[in-house]
């Protein structure tokens, strides 16, 4: 395997954000949330081909509190970050020709000072949805070929081919894409920027094919999984988020 610096590690972390297979990495199945309305109410409907929600630890990282809560009369994870990192994921799988629209909100009180997610040291963020792809493997650059077969490593399983996050912006105008630093297999999309809607709940409907598309340039593969995540290991730092449910709408319903 080839090997990679160790702040390489991170990222072949996060780039697990909600993937396919069985990993190796101390994962619990958060039974608080997994039972909870929220999770009867988000990821795929009954019926269909999904796991329970689990929550996803990283190698070397303090995790990250996820837990049921009622906040303004919905049903939410509330989640606090002390100088964190870990995410609470579902593996699901929806084809390329099943890909609709997702459906999620959240509520940020206050942003992170020092985070900027287009940089290595500072890269966290109070909110964020990370969406999971399969994809022709054989496009990897060696540098991402290498990055999956250290998640491989670390976990049991490789890195995704592609993860599109949705998050929240310390100053970068909604709809920038921001690349990740160390991969360009991981990429932004910014919903929100600056401090004007903080403390409000804030709804969204996002065209997960389209925005793929846009942020990729190329048609998606399948969908494998999704996350929630809340993280502040970086900036060393803490931060505070409540997510409501995330629900799949068919293609039928755009």
């Amino acid at each position: 395997m080839t090997l990679l610096p160790i702040r390489c590690r991170r990222v072949a972390a996060l780039a697990l954000a909600a993937l396919a297979g069985c990993s190796t990495v101390p994962t619990a199945t958060a039974p608080d949330i997994a039972a909870s309305p929220w999770a009867g109410q988000s990821g795929l409907q009954p019926g269909a081909q999904a796991k329970s929600w689990s929550h996803q630890r990283f190698p070397g990282k303090q995790p990250t509190r996820f837990t049921y809560a009622r906040n303004e009369g919905r049903d939410t994870v509330s989640v606090q970050s002390e100088a964190s990192a870990s995410m609470l994921r579902q593996v699901l799988r929806i084809e390329p020709a099943d890909l609709g629209r997702v459906r999620f909100s959240w509520k940020v009180p206050e942003l992170i000072e020092q985070a900027d997610i287009a940089t290595r040291e500072s890269d966290d963020a109070p909110v964020r949805l990370v969406l999971a792809f399969e994809g022709d493997r054989s496009r990897f650059s060696a540098k991402d070929a290498a990055l999956s077969e250290l998640a491989l490593a670390l976990t049991g399983e490789p890195m995704p081919y592609a993860t599109l996050m949705y998050v929240w912006c310390n100053k970068r105008t909604p709809g920038t894409v921001i690349t990740s630093p160390r991969t360009d297999r991981i990429r932004k999309l910014v919903l929100e920027s600056g401090r004007a809607r903080l403390g409000e709940w804030l709804d969204y409907e996002r065209d997960i094919r389209a925005d793929y598309e846009r942020v990729f340039g190329e048609k998606p593969g399948a969908l494998v999984g999704i996350a929630i995540m809340t993280d502040s290991d970086n900036t060393r730092s803490q931060a505070r988020a409540w997510y409501g449910p995330i629900r799949f709408l068919p293609v039928a319903a755009r």
